[in-house]
Order: structure tokens, then sequence, then C-alpha cells
């Protein structure tokens, strides 16, 4: 990459790293995308393109815009102002918070891949091709054996596969997730990890948010750095530097590296940095 464009791409210009042929074969494209509620802005001037392949990581802290530029580019929220276009019939599969999940519910793993289909089926009783389905996907996710079992009994990086089968049922061109790691333990984030990775490999374009810099972040082959505008956009090693974090998170950091990654560290505490304190 050159230098120029290594430039540009730190400082998120888009339309500089992209350009117009790159623009027009995005799947989902957002141009001078802003977004208001009431007086207060929440997304200021965002240029972004999502393109077949990517894998793309919006970091920030809470706050920042994260959700609400997800919700834009999944459809479910209109920009204020700024232009957005998608590929015409594009799929887009969503995965939420686990930790905003009603662990209660009385609801078995196979009826949460259900839920997927809100339309066009005999609920509650699923026909044998849905239920084939649905058992195909689990085992894609390696969670086949697990359909009768309730949702609380699943350990935690099982319950975050179940509901990311709920978002392939459609068969999705890009999924969308938010903190897909938020609140789960080592070994948990790693299995999403690896399972990302494979979802990717198989030509699933994905996009998440996360508050979690070194243990999913640096991971990830490109990085948004948000804070209502975009501070910079590209590989973890050009965008995570202290001079972009300090625009996002407001306060001085140090980045080492580490196994060829960055190591974000909090400046203040001497101590490698979880977000997900800052959540």
């Amino acid at each position: 990459m050159s230098e120029d464009r290594s430039a540009a791409e730190a400082r998120g210009d888009q339309r500089t790293v992209t350009g117009r042929d790159d623009e027009a074969s995005a799947l989902l494209s957002l141009e001078g995308v802003s977004h208001t509620y009431g007086e207060h802005a929440v997304l200021l001037d965002v240029d972004l393109d999502v393109h077949t392949g990517d894998v793309l990581g919006i970091v920030g802290p809470s706050g920042s815009g994260k959700t609400t530029l997800l919700r834009i580019l999944l459809g479910a929220l209109t920009p204020t102002t700024g232009r957005y276009e998608r590929r015409p019939n594009l799929r887009a599969g969503y995965v939420p918070q686990v930790e905003t999940v009603n662990w209660q519910f009385p609801v078995t793993v196979a009826e949460v891949v259900l839920m997927a289909r809100t339309t066009g089926r005999r609920w509650p009783w699923p026909s044998a091709a849905e239920r084939r389905e649905v058992a195909e996907v689990l085992d894609r996710l390696g969670i086949g054996t697990l359909g009768h079992r309730h949702i609380r009994e699943l350990s935690g990086g099982q319950q975050q596969r179940v509901f990311i089968a709920r978002a392939l049922l459609g068969r999705p061109d890009v999924l969308f997730l938010d903190e897909p790691t938020s609140g789960v333990d080592v070994r948990t984030r790693h299995e999403v990890l690896h399972l990302l990775a494979d979802l990717h490999d198989d030509g699933l374009a994905i996009v998440l948010s996360t508050h979690d810099l070194n243990g999913i972040a640096a991971h990830l082959p490109k990085l948004l750095c948000l804070n209502v505008t975009v501070a910079g956009i590209g590989h973890p090693r050009d965008v995570l530097t202290p001079e972009i974090l300090e625009r996002v998170y407001g306060a001085p950091m140090d980045v080492l590296e580490h196994a060829g990654m960055p190591l974000v560290i909090d400046r203040a505490e001497g101590t490698v940095l979880d977000m997900r304190r800052r959540a």
C-alpha cells in the first residue's frame, strides 16, 4: 500500500481510498451520513463502503455512535442527512448483544433460530423443510446436538452461536454483530473469533462493533475508529495509534507491538487496556 493511500485510509477518507468504481460495487455505501436525536448529533459526515469479503470492526467509547451506525447500515434506521445505498436484494443478518437477552424466556435453541422466519411460515409448527434447514445451520456452527436444549442451559459461546445461527437462517450476504464478545470470557472470545473467520472464509461479509481493542479489534483486518465522526479507518496497525486513540477516547494511550499486532496500553494505569471497562 502506498504512503498516500495509507494516510488517506487512516484519516477515514473513503472517497480517496476507494474511488467511484469501488463505491459502485459496494454492498452498502454511506456518503456524508449524519444522524441526530433531537438536537444531539450522534453521527457526523460518515463515509463508508462495505464490500463482499470485508471484515470491519467499529470501535469507540459508549455514546460514540457505533450502534446507530450499525442500525443505519442494517437498514433499520434512516439517517438524518447524507446518502445511503445498498445493493438490490441484499440480504443482511443481525446478531444482538447476548447481554440484552432474557434467558428465562422458555424457548429452545431450535425455536430461537426459527424466530428468524417472521413471515410466510405456519407458526408455531415448523415444516419438515424448516426443521431440516435449522438442523443444517446448527450443524454448520457445531451445535447440531443442542436443538432441543433450553438456551439458558448453554455456555456463553454456545449461546452466541445460537444467535448467529438465527441470523444465518436467512442466508445473508452481510452479517452485523453488536458487541459479540461483550461480557464473555477469554475462551468464548476466541471461539467467536474463530467462528467469524470460518464464516468469512465461506464468503460472508462481516461488520461488528466492539469495545475490546486488544482481544477483538487488533485481530481484524480493518477497523473504523468512531466518536461521532470517523477518526480513522484501515488496518489496526494504521489506526490503533496514540494520536487516533486519543481523538476517539479522549485520553492519552500508548501502543506497543506484540507478535506483530498493536497492543493498546492505558497510559494512566500502565496496564493493557480492556475497553469493556469503559462501556
